[in-house]
């Protein structure tokens, strides 16, 4: 049913819960209650002065009859129906729904959006139990020492006649490896504790870099400009703790104002309002390689580009060295990522620009458009082997295009049945 055919249902229910007969508001309003009541009926249209009067007899807004709940009410509805198709939703009536009872309406919306909130912060959870190397390590140490402990007080409960200086021993064992274990489980739930935000927990010294990147949304103005000091801005950095999170971070910066210089913020600007984000463009216009207009183009700031962009780089191991992620999708953190991206496959192919279309695994459908390529690192000689970063950009497509490359992020929280390139069981298919 049309949501602009359901005012009268909405009528009649501000009106109930109004306590107000329908012959007193058809009274007030100066209407006989039968034509009233083929209004109630979604039998008669209404409008213009009736509306309103009804609406200031009914205490609300004349658009909250005439239009009924918001849109994006209606869509997180339609979401939670398509998530649970097993219930057999009237989807059909889903806008008289949302009319007649918005409280419930509402209440079912932030039930949804709740459950996303949770079972993403299940996935990312689940990701790091299993990848997290602090924690592995921690654990690691835990059961060692349990083990030593158990070891330790069966040679005394099963040796009854040990002497005494062996017993002392073993007893001085039993109560340095007690105090060990209990600082590695106050280590742990300290961890544990100090991570309320499973994102944000800094364990290895890239994780520091990019929340050094994420603060300053990837963007340094200083470095926009010749005779920038990279060492005055990592001294400021309070994301930058460890000195190989430092070293980390001075390459990313050299790399970043080289690039920068070689392609000017201030003529990019136009350049980009001119063709928007065309790499291949830029590359020829600033005579630099394609991974370098890439790489610019992941850095601009938000007023420049047309619609926010991502990028992803990894070495030849397929480590990911630079994350920038764009909604939608999502780039691991501890796991590994999905093999069918793109990116790896520039690896297989050396300096050939590789473009496709994919689609994002994922509760909402993702379309993006994905450039890839793979280009050597320093200068290329005989004396060495070459090794290759592979960079990605990610740029969100408008609207949803039919030949497209099905890919995910990473096997442990991907959905997709029967994929050739699976290496782990994923728990939103087979459970945690």
């Amino acid at each position: 049913m049309p949501r602009d055919s359901l005012v009268g249902s909405r009528i009649r229910e501000r009106r109930v819960m109004a306590g107000l007969r329908q012959a007193d508001l058809a009274k007030s309003v100066g209407i006989s209650p039968s034509y009233l009541n083929l209004i109630e009926h979604n039998k008669r249209r209404i409008g213009g002065k009736l509306l309103v009067d009804i609406a200031q007899e009914l205490e609300v807004e004349p658009s909250l009859l005439s239009e009924g709940a918001e849109a994006a009410l209606i869509a997180t509805l339609r979401e939670a129906a398509a998530d649970v198709p097993r219930a057999e939703p009237e989807l059909d009536r889903v806008d008289e729904f949302a009319g007649r009872f918005p409280g419930w309406a509402r209440l079912i919306s932030e039930g949804h959006q709740q459950i996303l909130k949770l079972e993403h912060t299940v996935e990312t959870l689940t990701d790091r139990l299993t990848h997290d190397p602090h924690l592995a390590t921690s654990m690691h140490e835990v059961l060692s020492m349990v083990t030593a402990i158990r070891s330790t007080a069966g040679i005394l409960f099963e040796n009854t006649e040990l002497e005494p200086e062996w017993r002392g021993r073993f007893h001085r064992n039993l109560n340095e490896d007690s105090q060990r274990l209990a600082e590695s489980s106050q280590a742990l739930v300290s961890y544990l504790d100090g991570a309320g935000d499973a994102e944000a927990s800094v364990t290895s010294p890239q994780d520091e870099v990019d929340n050094f990147l994420r603060s300053h949304n990837y963007h340094f103005p200083p470095l926009e400009y010749e005779g920038a000091n990279i060492e005055n801005i990592l001294d400021r950095s309070d994301e930058i703790s460890s000195a190989a999170a430092r070293d980390v971070a001075r390459k990313v910066l050299v790399q970043y104002q080289k690039d920068a210089l070689r392609m000017p913020l201030d003529d990019l600007r136009g350049q980009i309002a001119e063709t928007g984000v065309q790499p291949a463009t830029l590359a020829q216009r600033y005579q630099v390689s394609l991974a370098t207009a890439m790489r610019r183009c992941a850095v601009l700031p938000d007023d420049v580009l047309p619609h926010p962009i991502g990028l992803v780089t990894c070495d030849g191991s397929g480590t990911l060295l630079f994350r920038r992620e764009v909604e939608g999708f999502p780039l691991p953190r501890f796991s590994a990522a999905c093999p069918k991206w793109p990116l790896f496959q520039a690896l297989s192919r050396p300096m050939q620009p590789i473009r496709e279309i994919v689609d994002i695994a994922g509760r909402d459908a993702h379309q993006f458009e994905c450039l890839a390529i793979s280009e050597p690192v320093g200068q290329v000689s005989f004396e060495r082997d070459a090794l290759y970063h592979a960079h990605m950009l990610i740029l969100p497509t408008s609207g949803q295009i039919g030949d497209v490359r099905p890919i995910g992020a990473t096997c442990r929280i991907c959905a997709r049945q029967a994929c050739d390139g699976r290496r782990e069981p994923s728990i939103l298919l087979d459970g945690i």
